[in-house]
């Protein structure tokens, strides 16, 4: 039986207007601030990969960053200040059933 709550949530990089997000790195700039937020805690090196819970990706030729929603019940700050910036540059959220 599959659950009806979302896995993970994918910030596309398409504005609401349908605009593509500016700059192009952006997706690996969000997912580099969040390196440190991920299963376990932060450890020295973490800056240098990207955490498993924001992670930086294309979905149909569009940049984008997959976001899961574990992330929400152990750092609730970060995950506000992700959905926050998805909210702030009016760009397009998808909520997935995947892993």
């Amino acid at each position: 039986m599959q659950s009806n709550n979302p896995k993970e949530v994918i910030i596309l990089g398409v504005t609401t207007s349908g605009q593509t997000f500016r700059p192009s790195d952006w997706a690996e700039r969000l997912a580099g601030v969040m390196s440190s937020f991920r299963p376990g805690g932060a450890v020295p090196g973490d800056h240098l990969s990207y955490s498993p819970w924001c992670v930086p990706n294309t979905l149909d030729g569009k940049k984008c960053v997959i976001v899961n929603i574990d992330m929400r019940d152990a750092h609730v700050m970060a995950w506000d200040f992700v959905m926050g910036f998805a909210r702030d540059n009016q760009l397009q959220v998808i909520q997935t059933q995947q892993p």
